[in-house]
């Protein structure tokens, strides 16, 4: 089976998932998307009330924002993968749960290890504790971390992972946008 139909059986697992609650709330689950040779994997926490409906990662505010975010960078969305650790959107737009994201993470562990990415960018806290947990680093709040470069090299992974703050933050907080213009610039350094 090549990679392309790999993440295509991937994806259909995910929309047909019912390993935690979170299938009946939900209108569609939000596998990710972007190239499966993608150099870059942005990973964010769980969909919103747009991406539930449109089945798509970040096309909501957060979504422009970042679309805004890649541009600055010189990086096209298409370019990259975009996924969250959760797929399917909490009720009410909660912090996943600690059984929800262990039940979901699964199929993020198998996008990371098909895509093979060089830079994984974490945004948030859940998505950067989870991924450095995940690759032996110790996870700390988003707001000591963000735009730091964290070098893994081991059997799972040989990337470089660079937390950013969520998009969201920068919807909610406007005199976050400059720091995270700053961050995302780090992306494409190397």
């Amino acid at each position: 089976m090549g990679k392309a139909d790999e993440m295509e059986a991937l994806i259909a697992e995910v929309s047909s998932c019912r390993d935690c609650g979170l299938h009946k709330t939900r209108n569609k689950a939000v596998p990710g998307e972007g190239s499966i040779d993608a150099g870059i994997m942005l990973i964010g926490e769980a969909p919103g009330s747009n991406e539930d409906m449109q089945g798509r990662p970040f096309v909501g505010r957060a979504g422009m924002f970042l679309d805004e975010l890649l541009g600055s960078a010189g990086i096209k969305r298409k370019d990259v993968f975009i996924a969250n650790i959760l797929k399917c959107r909490p009720p009410g737009n909660r912090n996943p749960q600690a059984e929800e994201i262990r039940s979901c993470t699964a199929y993020l562990d198998r996008q990371i290890a098909l895509i093979a990415p060089k830079t994984i960018c974490p945004m948030g806290n859940f998505a950067a504790s989870y991924i450095l947990e995940k690759y032996g680093l110790k996870p700390e709040p988003i707001g000591r971390i963000h735009g730091k470069t964290f070098r893994v090299k081991n059997l799972l992974l040989d990337a470089r992972i660079i937390p950013l703050y969520h998009p969201a933050s920068a919807v909610y907080n406007p005199n976050m946008r400059y720091t995270l213009i700053e961050d995302f610039k780090r992306i494409s350094d190397e």
